[in-house]
């Protein structure tokens, strides 16, 4: 029997340990409330408590609860604390991602959705598998479409609730990007098969249109919690409030988690106004801020909070924590990157042997992408091991190895493997089977795939001639010129740059380019590039990563480089209102130690000083 003899159930064993804020969200009424979660202040217990609470008490039954996570990891370890708090099987229960929920309402009600009771998901590769299959059925001019911003412009559409349409034709570019979207559409309910998008955008157009299907889960569903809402987009609001049902809709309570000073995924849709339009559409009356932190010192928090506190729209929270004041936030100027490099190499040196850390204890942030090259110069040339998390190591990246691969011909024309790698990179019209052709020519002849271009007729003969002409012509231009000047002439001559300049997420690809121009500049006045290099085993190296992808990490050691903006983000430079959230999310994750390193001009708020100085000023 679950169900507790007491009333309230406020003196249930669950409930021991909990702190008063904790113990007030865990056994809040069956009413809507948003829970502001500060970093490391034991969200996912009172989360997973609160379910518990809920059974135990016997106010709502297994089958009563939804919990929305943001990852099948979250979700895992929400579903195996229940498992060790409840006496019961809890694998049935409705907790997972938006996605995964979606999965499995549509499996429930696949003929109400007019699809096939199996049918596939396309992950994000098989997506744009897709609308390649399509672009070149239907002669979709790909240098004007590319098929990756067809992709995004899909996902976006459906990420805001469009079908083709609903879509706003402004121009000639828009009509058509409608009717390949149309098409798309067409073509995946011929197949049977769903992207991720429309797993969201079919469940809430099914709970919107049928009346008995939308009030079978609000009668079932009497309690609902998400978790990370400060990243829930419109589409998933929007599902949200459709199943549970504003007030006075007979819906069930609504349990909202998060911290709008960590939404760091506006890049992705979020949006972080979903949380103040909760607050007064669900007319919420309790709201409850987690303030205790139980991972970081007051150091760490006490700068975390002075950054933070600059943002002008915020719900705003103060974290605190009793594990004493740590040492202090180290702030340090380099003059350079190179320099920046240096003496991040010289103190992970020093925690290692001097302090007797293990490397796999340390970790590097860095602000972007492009930032991590000469970080990983100098740990090379130093012999420290390390991985990169959540990406690529620099010269592992596409773009690098597309512009290596330039490179490479201009001083060897008979590469043949970086000639397959970029002649048709960026599109210009060379395909599979005009490259078979060329390299059956090579092969009877003997020859490289550039020598054997001539023996190619046709359109595909005379764009291969095309582009043996650019590398040749580039090639003459170039000599006698600097390496840093030949990689700028290859970025813009090769097309590049203006490849990258419309792709949606080509900043970042364009910052490593314009890196790897720096790269070479050092490469050739540095002295010692790799001499001492040695090989560790890979598990004890230090860990690199760049800012957002830190969620999920709570290393022990301590974090070298926190990616404070310099200056900091200011809304008069157009910058918005959470732009610092991403710096506020990598100083609250670490709990001993943290360096910040800025560059010039200094932050208002940050004076400069010694490498020791404290932040924020006492």
């Amino acid at each position: 029997m679950l169900a507790d003899s007491s009333p309230t159930g406020t003196d249930l064993p669950i409930l021991a340990g909990l702190n008063p804020e904790q113990r007030a969200a865990v056994t809040l009424p069956p009413e809507p409330a948003l829970i502001l979660a500060g970093a490391g202040s034991g969200k996912t217990r009172v989360l997973t408590t609160r379910i518990a609470w809920l059974l135990q008490t016997g106010q709502v039954s297994p089958g009563g609860v939804l919990a929305v996570t943001f990852t099948n990891k979250a979700a895992k370890e929400m579903v195996a604390r229940l498992t060790a708090m409840l006496p019961l099987n809890v694998r049935g229960m409705w907790i997972g991602t938006f996605h995964g929920l979606c999965n499995r309402f549509l499996r429930a009600h696949h003929k109400l959705a007019n699809l096939p009771q199996a049918f596939q998901i396309l992950d994000t590769q098989d997506q744009l598998s897709a609308i390649k299959r399509l672009c070149k059925q239907f002669n979709v001019d790909e240098e004007r479409f590319p098929p990756k911003q067809l992709q995004w412009f899909i996902s976006g559409c459906k990420e805001d609730g469009l079908r083709p349409g609903d879509v706003e034709v402004r121009d000639g570019e828009s009509r058509k990007k409608a009717e390949i979207y149309q098409l798309y559409e067409e073509q995946c309910q011929r197949e049977g098969v769903v992207d991720f998008g429309e797993l969201m955008l079919r469940s809430y157009e099914l709970l919107r249109d049928n009346d008995a299907v939308r009030e079978h889960y609000r009668r079932r569903f009497r309690h609902i919690l998400i978790d990370e809402f400060q990243d829930t987009n419109r589409l998933q609001y929007a599902w949200i409030k459709m199943i549970a049902g504003l007030p006075g809709e007979g819906g069930g309570a609504v349990l909202a988690v998060g911290d709008d000073d960590q939404s760091i995924y506006a890049f992705r849709g979020a949006r972080v106004g979903n949380m103040a339009d909760f607050v007064r559409e669900f007319n919420v009356q309790h709201q409850i801020k987690l303030e205790q932190n139980y991972r970081s010192h007051s150091n760490i928090l006490d700068s975390a909070n002075a950054l933070i506190a600059h943002n002008k729209r915020r719900l705003g929270k103060n974290l605190r924590t009793d594990a004493g004041a740590g040492e202090p936030v180290r702030v340090y100027e380099a003059p350079s990157d190179f320099a920046e490099a240096e003496w991040v190499v010289d103190e992970l040196r020093q925690l290692v042997k001097g302090e007797a850390y293990e490397r796999k204890e340390i970790a590097i942030l860095y602000r972007s992408n492009a930032q991590s090259r000469v970080i990983e110069t100098q740990l090379f040339n130093a012999g420290v091991p390390y991985r990169v998390y959540g990406g690529l190591r620099f010269f592992e990246r596409a773009e690098v190895k597309h512009a290596l691969a330039y490179l490479r011909l201009l001083e060897n024309p008979r590469d043949d493997t970086s000639f397959l790698r970029v002649v048709n990179f960026p599109p210009r019209g060379i395909g599979a089977r005009t490259l078979e052709q060329l390299q059956d020519a090579a092969r009877a002849v003997g020859t490289s795939l550039h020598d054997a271009v001539s023996a190619v007729s046709g359109k595909a003969g005379a764009n291969l001639g095309a582009f043996v002409a650019k590398i040749d012509v580039l090639r003459e231009q170039t000599a006698g010129q600097t390496l840093r000047e030949i990689i700028e002439a290859m970025l813009e001559s090769s097309g590049l740059i203006e490849h990258y300049r419309a792709d949606r997420e080509g900043a970042d690809r364009i910052e490593n380019l314009e890196e790897l121009a720096s790269a070479a500049e050092s490469f050739v006045t540095q002295e010692g590039f790799g001499r001492d290099a040695v090989a560790l085993p890979v598990d004890e190296t230090a860990g690199l990563t760049q800012s957002p992808v830190s969620q999920g990490l709570d290393p022990e050691g301590p974090m070298l480089d926190a990616p404070l903006p310099s200056p900091l983000p200011s809304p008069q430079r157009g910058e918005g209102a959470n732009s610092r959230a991403p710096q506020i999310h990598s100083l609250s994750r670490w709990r001993e130690r943290a360096w910040v390193r800025v560059g010039p001009p200094w932050p208002p708020t940050l004076p400069p000083g010694k490498p020791s100085a404290r932040w924020p000023p006492s």
